[in-house]
Order: C-alpha cells, then sequence, then structure tokens
C-alpha cells in the first residue's frame, strides 16, 4: 500500500475560478501545488530547462533571466511545433517536481490545479479530478475584470481553444459550480470530508 495522500485535480476553463476553489481548500488545511505557476518558476530557475529552451529558442529566449514570454508567444503562434517541443521541456519537469512535493506532504490527500490537465494527460497519475464549472458568460467577465487588456473575442478564442466544457466534465470524477448559483464552502466541505475518509477507509 502506498503511504501517499489521496491525489485531487482541480481544473477548469478561464475564468471558471479554480484558483478560488483551490484557495477555499488551502484554507481548510490541504497542501495546494499550482502546477501552471510551478511550470513558470521551474522554467525561469531550473538550470536544464534554461539550457534547452535557450536551445530550442534562442538566445532572445530569456531576458534578464526570465522567461521572454511574449517574445516565444510570437513563435510559437505561427509554429504549433514548437510549442510541443517546449511543453516537451516543461512538463516532465514539472511531473517530477509535483511528485517529489508530494513526497513530503503529511495530510490525507493533496489538491493539485491545473488548466490544461486532461489536455497534458497528468490527470493519469491522479486519483479524483475535480471540474470547477462556470457559465460562459460569467467567465468572460471575470477574465475582464482580472486581465482588462483582453477583448471578448480574445477569451472568447482562448475558451474556444480550450477542451469543451461537456468534454472536462465527462472526464471529471466530480464538478464544482462556481457560478453564485450555489455556495462554494458547502460543495468544497463536502469533497473535503469525503477524501479524508477515502484515505482513513483505506
Amino acid at each position: 500500500m502506498s503511504n501517499l495522500p489521496l491525489q485531487v485535480g482541480v481544473t477548469g476553463g478561464i475564468g471558471s475560478g479554480k484558483s478560488m476553489v483551490c484557495e477555499v481548500f488551502a484554507s481548510i488545511g490541504a497542501p495546494t501545488y499550482d502546477a501552471d505557476k510551478r511550470g513558470k518558476w521551474l522554467t525561469d530557475n531550473h538550470a536544464e530547462i534554461v539550457e534547452e529552451v535557450s536551445s530550442l529558442f534562442g538566445e532572445d529566449a530569456y531576458k534578464n533571466g526570465q522567461l521572454d514570454r511574449p517574445f516565444i508567444a510570437k513563435i510559437v503562434f505561427n509554429a504549433p511545433e514548437k510549442l510541443q517541443q517546449l511543453n516537451q521541456i516543461i512538463h516532465p519537469r514539472v511531473k517530477d517536481d509535483y511528485l517529489e512535493w508530494v513526497s513530503y506532504q503529511d495530510y490525507p490527500y493533496v489538491i493539485k490545479e491545473a488548466a490544461i490537465m486532461f489536455e497534458s494527460g497528468s490527470n493519469k497519475s491522479l486519483d479524483k479530478v475535480i471540474t470547477v464549472y462556470a457559465a460562459e458568460d460569467i467567465r468572460i467577465k471575470r477574465v475582464q475584470q482580472r486581465d482588462p487588456f483582453r477583448s471578448v473575442n480574445e477569451i472568447k478564442t482562448i475558451i474556444k481553444k480550450q477542451l469543451p466544457e461537456e468534454e472536462r466534465q465527462a472526464l471529471s470524477d466530480y464538478v464544482i459550480v462556481n457560478d453564485d448559483s450555489e455556495l462554494l464552502l458547502p460543495q468544497v466541505l463536502k469533497l473535503h470530508y469525503q477524501f479524508a475518509n477515502d484515505y482513513s477507509a483505506d
């Protein structure tokens, strides 16, 4: 039997509020790992990643010790194969970093937040996955408030490029509704108790 905690993924489309859900889990004691933020940190600080990304995109890939994301974005927009190569450099390192982090956690379960959980295949190594849902019009308003520089058309384009909502929910074990029609805390607490009990039952 593994001594690792139950591993629970939290995902959702842009503006769904998955980070808010993770903050609620964290506030009641659950260790949380933000794969996207951690991936950005590793991209700037992991020596092998820096070397491989610089080899792939040239010496202009980094500026002042940080990945020049606008520069990279322009390249991968016109060359999707470069994006795939970039992901092949970063995702395995994030996976290793996450597994090391999990091994140090002393709690019945952990939360892993990731935007492209199913697309990257990271869900396959998790025990359960939660999708955070909100209607598209609510998500657009949230992103506008958070990122005023994004137009409605740009946000809709991002949504279209992401996994369709129906497919994401079908692949998930649980759905948390985050559109003000249901209170968030009771939904999180219900899963919290379930995950803790599932672990103790093992």
